[in-house]
């Protein structure tokens, strides 16, 4: 079901976490920070908006990481009804892309609940001091295949590093988070 992300809470501060990675090792939020921001993303494997941009999610990373900015990729589905978003798969997916940032996986959902995440892909833009500066989407592009779209992200993203005004904060588009019977909204 298509879904877009809620507003901006400008109070909001990055909640800890500390989850699996597909190495197979733990990470917390501390041991992933950039130095001049952190950028946040709820993904999943299964979800024709997230493999639309998937490739767009890499290039922006790297781009974003030679300005002081860390990536993170957080999955947090019922791996039970979407099993294609399972651990197993998420190593595939994080392979076929070519991730060069942790892809976690947030089994019991907690850390999607604290985020208040409600879609995928849902980016979040952090800056140094964990300020929630940026939510919304990569582009505007949206399923359609655009290379040209404007790069609200990664734009916005560098405007945090630089401290200036957020030019963009557009709501992401994308499937709903698959939550567990528990979780149901």
């Amino acid at each position: 079901m298509e879904t877009e992300s809620f507003l901006i809470n400008k109070k909001f501060k990055a909640p800890f976490f500390r989850l699996k990675n597909v190495d197979e090792q733990y990470y917390s939020i501390d041991d992933l920070l950039g130095k001049n921001g952190t950028l946040i993303m709820f993904i999943c494997n299964h979800c024709p908006y997230v493999k639309a941009v998937a490739n767009k999610i890499v290039r922006d990373a790297n781009e974003l990481y030679k300005t002081g900015v860390n990536s993170i990729a957080i999955m947090s589905n019922d791996v039970e009804e979407y099993p294609e978003d399972s651990f197993d798969n998420m190593k595939k997916f994080y392979k076929k892309y070519h991730f060069s940032f942790p892809y976690l996986y947030d089994e019991t959902q907690e850390i999607a609940k604290k985020y208040d995440a409600s879609c995928t892909p849902d980016f979040y833009g952090f800056d140094k001091n964990k300020l929630l500066k940026y939510r919304g989407r990569i582009d505007g592009a949206g399923l359609e295949i655009n290379n040209n779209a404007i790069r609200e992200l990664f734009i916005s993203m560098k405007a945090i590093v630089n401290n200036k005004k957020i030019p963009f904060n557009n709501p992401s588009i994308g499937c709903s988070i698959k939550w567990k019977k528990k979780y149901d909204h």
